[in-house]
């Protein structure tokens, strides 16, 4: 582990929040074990382990009945921890998964009977090298064929960049933590407002409202960003996800309390059905088909 890592919460709080019924943890991740799962030789950083068995204790203690567990740049394109994961909890379970070019229809179809159902394109510099997006345009069309969608994430101030390439995807497109505004700026400033706009005229657009510990300047309870997801899921209420994030890779200042932020969840919707939308209704259709 990374010298300045700061480990998972310990011993979150019990939410006072009430998942609904059938709440779907739509974006977390796996960290090894590393003696099971060794970690890529080109990762930009080290995590302690975080394994299958200590998500699903979370999922079970905070509420939540299914996880989405997105494939963490710590295991560069090797997906067998989180493959491994996805078995273990069967239907509970789906995936999204980091692959190459060189990927095999074989090795796909393997991943998408163990639950995989989408790929992510990391656009973070700080966490990986540069792909080229004729390699990243050719494997979506590859993944487009078995129902797939694709997962982005990038920073606000790369999207003007990125607009071209995410118009020319043949499926879905869900993008992490609302393209990571700066809060800074405040809500009206042309970055945030590009995203929201895109949002509009594409409806292949879909975002997770999340991750407002990485996006917040005055911490939690992560006041100043509930403004930006709560507008995201007034515009948009059947295209929002919504996730833990857990283990929070790559915190240098804090480290979240997964019980505060699912008690952020009725801060950014307080209705009813809008929360049946964010928390079940929308990954469910889009992950399990339903």
């Amino acid at each position: 582990m990374d010298a300045d890592w700061i480990p998972f919460h310990q011993n979150p709080t019990k939410p006072r929040f009430v998942l609904p019924k059938g709440a779907v943890d739509a974006h977390c991740h796996v960290f090894g074990p590393a003696t099971e799962f060794p970690f890529a030789t080109e990762r930009k950083y080290t995590p302690c382990d975080a394994g299958k068995y200590k998500l699903f204790e979370l999922r079970d203690f905070l509420g939540f009945e299914r996880n989405v567990i997105v494939q963490a740049t710590c295991h560069g394109k090797d997906n067998s921890a989180l493959v491994d994961a996805c078995r273990a909890a069967g239907d509970m379970a789906r995936g999204v998964a980091s692959v190459g070019p060189d990927v095999t229809d074989k090795e796909l179809a393997e991943m998408h009977e163990a639950g995989v159902r989408a790929v992510r394109f990391n656009f973070v510099k700080r966490l990986v090298d540069a792909t080229p997006k004729d390699v990243f345009l050719g494997i979506a069309k590859r993944v487009a064929k078995l129902g797939w969608h694709i997962v982005v994430y990038f920073e606000a101030s790369d999207l003007e960049e990125l607009v071209p390439f995410l118009e020319s995807l043949p499926t879905i497109i869900v993008v992490d933590h609302m393209g990571r505004p700066d809060v800074t700026k405040g809500g009206d400033h042309p970055d945030f407002q590009r995203f929201v706009s895109l949002m509009g005229h594409n409806e292949n657009i879909w975002t997770k409202v999340t991750c407002p510990e990485r996006l917040t300047v005055a911490g939690p309870p992560y006041d100043d960003v509930v403004d930006y997801a709560a507008l995201i899921i007034e515009q948009f209420p059947d295209r929002v996800l919504w996730g833990t994030d857990w283990p929070h890779p790559n915190m240098k200042t804090h480290m979240p309390d997964d019980g505060t932020l699912v008690d952020y969840i009725p801060k950014i919707t307080d209705e009813q059905e809008t929360q049946q939308k964010l928390l079940i209704d929308n990954p469910m259709r889009l992950y399990w088909g339903q």
